[in-house]
């Protein structure tokens, strides 16, 4: 029988307590227990991104991380980057203006890594958003969008 823990975060601002196996990995917890299904789960390897999330205002991939790991942590999902009255944030927004979605599998991750350089970097060229999001694999739009998009959001 496979031990079960108590884990407090908080996500998207908001506290959560939920009991998990020990074994549970953090995209699982957020998309069946929390009903956040925004975070994709994909390769299940860490290869595509496409389950990024922050953790702590990190980029983390959460089909690599047991859910017992973020105990008493800070996570904000692709749901979270909304602004309170629901309406969409900037890369958001900009991924709908630039067409920068096609299969839409792989704009979690992408959003999330862009919002992330974004908070680091207010006006980053286009090779500094392809090196930022080279980690998550997009099959349908051959990147020219999503950086046009993310580029959009430079100051």
């Amino acid at each position: 029988m496979m031990k079960r823990k108590m884990v407090n975060f908080k996500v998207n601002g908001e506290l959560h307590e939920v009991l998990v196996e020990s074994n549970a990995l953090l995209v699982n917890v957020l998309r069946e227990e929390l009903g956040l299904t925004g975070t994709k789960y994909s390769c299940g390897t860490g290869q595509c991104g496409s389950c990024t999330v922050l953790v702590n205002g990190k980029p983390a991939l959460s089909c690599l991380m047991l859910a017992v790991a973020v105990d008493g942590a800070d996570i904000v999902t692709i749901e979270g980057l909304a602004k309170p009255d629901g309406s969409l944030e900037p890369v958001q927004e900009a991924f709908l203006d630039h067409s920068a979605i096609q299969c839409g599998f792989c704009t979690p991750g992408m959003v999330i890594m862009g919002r992330d350089l974004l908070n680091k970097n207010s006006n980053p060229s286009e090779s500094e958003i392809q090196e930022h999001i080279k980690g998550t694999l997009c099959r349908c739009t051959g990147y020219t969008s999503i950086v046009r998009a993310i580029k959009s959001c430079g100051k």
